[in-house]
């Protein structure tokens, strides 16, 4: 049996750091996995700005109340599940994924968790497991599943890397040309259709 493991954001949902970061107007926290390849410097670097500006875990879930699934995402989602068993892996946390799976249909998705202090103050992080992505695909390999994987950052080449097939989705120009390897789709029909031929 296959499973399929996706990337969320910048996949399935639009990058939420990125959206807040529009909402309270600090270009700082735009940066994603796709500028940062070193997820833990990245996340201080995000907690140390959300500190500075006060700002905690309310005011970034009011943005995510705000984001929807990208257009067609859901109905990607819905086909991909009806002939395969699917999972999202993300360097996401489980505070912030919530709503948006409710968007999506309840679909599985494993994350990370946030420390937060009673104020609501974002303090820290807890991984899963370390390189979360890597280690869930070469567990489910274990299990006896073979994977397909498809992402669009740093974080996700890992996973994609170690799958019987992998693409990259909607991914960096800077990405695409490093690594020309993996096939690059910008549309879900054109990944439906990939991941089709490897099931």
């Amino acid at each position: 049996m296959t499973i399929t493991c996706l990337d969320l954001e910048g996949v399935l949902v639009p990058e939420i750091w990125i959206a807040f970061a529009d909402a309270v107007g600090i270009p700082e926290l735009r940066r994603t996995t796709r500028d940062e390849p070193d997820y833990d410097k990245l996340m201080k670097y995000r907690i140390a700005i959300l500190k500075e500006h006060g700002l905690g875990l309310k005011e970034i879930q009011e943005t995510i109340a705000k984001i929807d699934p990208m257009p067609g995402a859901k109905e990607f989602l819905d086909e991909l599940r009806s002939i395969g068993q699917v999972v999202i892996l993300s360097d996401t946390f489980s505070q912030f994924a919530t709503p948006l799976m409710k968007k999506l249909g309840w679909p599985a998705i494993f994350c990370n968790e946030l420390i937060v202090g009673d104020n609501g103050e974002i303090t820290g992080y807890k991984m899963r497991c370390p390189q979360s992505k890597l280690t869930t695909v070469r567990a489910l390999q274990s299990c006896g599943f073979e994977t397909i994987a498809s992402g669009d950052s740093f974080n996700d080449l890992a996973m994609i890397q170690a799958s019987k097939a992998g693409f990259l989705f909607r991914s960096t120009e800077k990405i695409i040309k490093e690594y020309p390897q993996y096939p690059a789709f910008t549309e879900y029909s054109e990944l439906l259709d990939a991941i089709k031929k490897n099931l």
